[in-house]
């Protein structure tokens, strides 16, 4: 399966994204899929870019930033790209542990205010 093309419909059913956002990735430019009419069709490369895009998304990274991971990651990034997203992915990786930080104490501040309100209701 790894060298068969994708349908639009089956390339959203695989990564389990909406039409619409196939679309806008494809209008700007972060997908090129083969096109034969009106249909279009995702081989490899595009499935791996897929891939990269939503990890991106995942690790809370804008669209442009995207985009220059995948110019990296496909070679075609210059040094100074290069080193731009490693302290971009700095950034982000402190970002990250500060939203950690905050969930926990949040998860902290509901997990004492549940045991109080369990231990009043033991008390009745």
């Amino acid at each position: 399966m790894a060298d068969q093309r994708l349908t639009f419909k089956e390339m959203c059913t695989e990564f389990d994204v909406t039409p619409r956002t196939l679309r806008y990735y494809e209008y700007i430019e972060l997908l090129q899929p083969d096109r034969e009419g009106r249909a279009r069709f995702y081989g490899p490369r595009e499935r791996a870019r897929m891939k990269l895009i939503l990890r991106g998304r995942k690790f809370g990274f804008q669209l442009e930033d995207i985009r220059q991971w995948l110019l990296i990651y496909e070679n075609e990034g210059t040094s100074a790209q290069m080193e731009a997203w490693v302290e971009l992915a700095d950034g982000q990786l402190k970002e990250l542990a500060e939203q950690r930080r905050q969930l926990d104490e949040a998860m902290q501040e509901l997990q004492d205010l549940r045991d109080s309100v369990a231990g009043e209701i033991g008390k009745s």
